[in-house]
């Protein structure tokens, strides 16, 4: 490990205005920048001039221009610009992430299951879609991963990535989190390198520690080598873990890397995994990948996977074709033949279904009108059939009968041509004796039924309603702000408590000192609704966020100042 320097002064670049220092590494320094236009914070990442070789700006032109290509992905940070200052010294402007890394965060308390496994799945993410284009990351550690505004992890420091078919050096890498290949006499990298590294960075997110740092015993970088060559990894050590995602992080830091998982893409499936046996909202995996067809969107898992690809609209119909178009089996004869217009082909597709549609629903009702017709009706009398004089008087009854009977009914009813119809012997007075006498008592039947079965009452009440409530959100999607803020000076500093509207097992808050020069020096988490903060010269304010046991988090922090 290098040896604590101080930074170097901030480079004057045009366009921009000095803020702050962020942080100082072995090879370059961070700084707060304002930009000028647009206007917005940034950070400058600026090579340190003292310790540039002659492949130095070359290595950094690199990361400059595989952060280009990679920054757009939600998980990567993003690259604005970037030059060489008035003094000499190359810059890289990046994307401002207030919060702080999650080295800061895991040094202060363990990170829960819940975000662990969200942060594994979103960085997994990240570092696929840099080894689709090619690119090894080969320093994946909790101090690359930063935390944008929106509490979303964001990988950084692609200094000393390579390209997949480069040679790999382990100059410069983490011990801690860097695989047993890489001290080999022969080092050497590849994907399943990365993949170790990002099971390190989980478990150190859970373990509040390295995976082969041991407690109360000694860590020298000597003694960490010969444990990542020839120890199994330890256990976590928390009850709340489950075995299953033991088994996953030891399979991602094997001793071989021929017994990890074949990709980042598979780590990131085996945590969703684990997030689905414990009953967690699942990650999305997101990957950007140029090498999908155009008119493809791959999703072979559920939307778990997204693999964002160009999807066209081949505009080769007019209009477009759809559900809505008639079939070969539904359309009318003809409707299919060539078309100059697509409206006419509509209009005459409309026109020659009416006369259909209009014997469907003008049909007479099979419900009766009348009591002749259904109950009583005579036979009908076929074509030159002779009637008795009283039967006239039924003429408007077996008109109406006769306009419901289908056409093919009357046709097999009409006699054939040149024959006459046979003749019915004559029983005018027998036959009006037994239609009165049945009149009489089936119309006192129906008379008393038929209304009741028309209007569909019955003797006993309707007493099964079902009533009707609102349609509730099983998984509410938005965590409430905290609210009534409050401080009161006491020794010590300023004592903030505060109040959760809609309190969960499992909730924290993270509170940021957003009036200090560096907020995320002031940046903590605690389980309890209260903390005592510093004063400051002036007043003395808190950002305070609710944070579920399953990552989600309030939308904008609830502020509280206390002058």
């Amino acid at each position: 490990m290098s040896a604590k320097r101080a930074p170097m002064a901030p480079p004057d670049l045009p366009g921009f205005t000095y803020v702050d220092l962020l942080g100082s590494g072995g090879f370059a320094d961070v700084y707060l920048y304002e930009q000028q236009l647009p206007k917005r914070r940034v950070a400058v990442k600026v090579l340190l001039t003292d310790r540039m070789s002659s492949g130095s700006v070359e290595e950094f032109t690199a990361e400059a221009n595989v952060m280009a290509m990679l920054s757009t992905h939600p998980a990567i940070v993003t690259i604005y610009q970037a030059g060489v200052a008035t003094d000499g010294r190359p810059y890289l402007v990046m994307e401002y992430c207030p919060r702080p890394n999650l080295q800061v965060r895991y040094r202060r308390e363990p990170f829960s299951i819940a975000e662990s496994l969200r942060v594994g799945v979103q960085v997994a993410a990240a570092v696929e879609t840099a080894h689709r284009a090619g690119v090894l990351h080969r320093d994946i550690k909790p101090a690359n991963i930063l935390v944008t505004e929106y509490n979303r992890p964001a990988l950084t420091d692609f200094g000393i990535a390579s390209t997949t078919s480069a040679a790999a050096e382990s100059a410069g890498l983490s011990i801690p989190w860097s695989p047993p290949e890489s001290f080999a006499d022969v080092p050497r990298s590849d994907p399943r390198s990365d993949v170790y590294a990002l099971g390190a960075t989980v478990y150190t997110l859970l373990a509040g520690r390295s995976p082969f740092e041991l407690p109360g015993q000694r860590n020298t970088a000597a003694e960490l080598i010969h444990r990542i060559e020839t120890l199994a990894l330890p256990a976590l050590g928390r009850a709340d873990v489950p075995a299953s995602l033991q088994r996953v992080l030891e399979r991602a830091m094997a001793k071989s890397s021929a017994d990890r998982y074949e990709s980042a893409l598979a780590f990131a499936r085996a945590l969703q995994t684990v997030q689905i046996e414990l009953s967690h909202s699942v990650t999305p995996i997101d990957i950007l990948d140029d090498h999908v067809p155009e008119d493809v969107e791959e999703d072979e898992d559920d939307g778990l996977t997204r693999v964002r690809g160009v999807v066209s609209i081949n505009p080769e119909t007019a209009p477009a074709a759809g559900p809505t178009r008639p079939s070969a089996t539904t359309a009318p004869s003809g409707a299919f033949g060539p078309r100059a217009d697509a409206g006419a082909f509509e209009a005459e597709t409309i026109a020659r279904q009416a006369p259909a549609y209009d014997q469907t629903v003008l049909r007479t009702p099979a419900l009766p009108v009348s009591l002749d017709e259904t109950v009583i009706r005579p036979p009908a009398a076929r074509a030159g059939e002779e009637t008795d004089a009283p039967d006239q008087g039924h003429d408007h009854g077996d008109a109406a009968s006769a306009a419901s009977v289908p056409a093919f009914e009357a046709a097999a009813a009409s006699p054939a041509p040149g024959e006459s119809a046979p003749q019915r012997p004559r029983r005018t007075g027998l036959w009006i004796g037994l239609g009165a006498a049945a009149l009489v008592i089936i119309a006192v039947i129906i008379g008393v039924s038929l209304p009741g079965i028309l209007s569909g009452a019955t003797d006993e009440p309707d007493t099964q309603q079902t009533p009707t409530s609102k349609p509730q959100d099983p998984v509410p999607m938005v965590v409430p702000s905290v609210e009534d803020v409050t401080g009161s000076v006491v020794e010590g500093g300023v004592r903030f408590t505060w109040t959760n509207p809609d309190p969960e097992d499992g909730d924290t808050y993270i509170v940021d000192q957003p009036m200090l020069a560096d907020p995320a020096a002031g940046s903590e988490s605690v389980d309890t609704a209260e903390i005592t903060v510093p004063a400051g010269p002036g007043e003395t304010c808190v950002d305070v966020t609710l944070v579920r046991a399953n990552g989600q988090f309030q939308p904008e922090p609830t502020r509280g100042c206390v002058p």
